[in-house]
């Protein structure tokens, strides 16, 4: 392993034509924009060398810049999160680039030190991106297609993720612990630009995951357990909560 520092950027994709709830990221939440208390909260972790947003829209582009923040526009049209961030980072020198969820303003600041750290670990040489995941409790949640579930070795790198229950229960006496895949990827630039530029194959198509991708070209997936959930607006019913607990954190 090198021991120069390693050069750590965060980049928040940012659509604002979210399918479920379009505008989510635009939407006032205690006086500032979801997307720009993503941004401020990203910033305040202190973890990274910049934070950029990353968008096709022009008043995205312009909440941010007018609040003083990095932002960068797509010259493309892009599938998801993971090609809009390499378009934007091909031609930078970086080493570790964090896709932070647009949508998620409660950013813990441990779970993800605790992601980066993996990257200064004994394994680090084999470790093609990061990701995290969180135990599940409630049958409902397992069974729950929207929870994507990912099942890891013994070493924690991913062996396969899925909107199924895996695995399977087929001896419910085993004590075996699901887990939930949670979005927040370290990527290794390299690792991202490979995903940029090969095409989707059958399993990534099926389940709709687009992790699959890196598994089925053989890259290595460090999985970091985390107790914290995040809250992930989706709906305006998402953003309602998210309003009550930051209005019990100033409290």
């Amino acid at each position: 392993m090198s021991s120069q520092p390693l050069k750590i950027i965060a980049m928040i994709p940012a659509r604002y034509a979210a399918t479920r709830f379009p505008g989510k990221l635009m939407q006032d939440l205690h006086g500032k924009s979801v997307i720009l208390r993503t941004y401020e909260a990203a910033r305040e972790t202190n973890l990274f060398d910049k934070v950029y947003v990353v968008t096709d829209s022009d008043i995205i582009f312009e909440e941010i810049t007018n609040n003083g923040g990095k932002v960068i526009m797509s010259r493309k049209e892009h599938e998801c999160g993971s090609d809009r961030i390499a378009e934007a980072v091909e031609d930078m020198d970086v080493d570790v680039v964090v896709n932070v969820q647009g949508d998620e303003p409660m950013i813990d600041t441990e779970s993800l030190r605790l992601l980066l750290d993996v990257f200064r670990g004994k394994d680090a040489d084999l470790i093609d991106l990061a990701s995290l995941k969180t135990p599940l409790r409630e049958n409902k949640d397992i069974t729950n297609p929207n929870n994507v579930k990912v099942i890891t070795n013994k070493e924690n790198f991913a062996l396969y993720f899925s909107r199924s229950p895996i695995p399977y229960p087929r001896d419910e006496e085993s004590g075996v612990t699901w887990f939930k895949h949670v979005g927040i990827y370290a990527f290794r630039k390299q690792a991202l630009m490979d995903f940029y530029r090969l095409p989707m194959l059958k399993l990534e198509a099926t389940e709709k995951i687009e992790c699959i991708r890196y598994l089925e070209y053989g890259k290595n997936i460090k999985m970091v357990e985390t107790t914290v959930k995040g809250v992930g607006i989706d709906t305006p019913e998402d953003l309602e909560e998210a309003r009550k607990i930051l209005s019990g954190e100033k409290e």
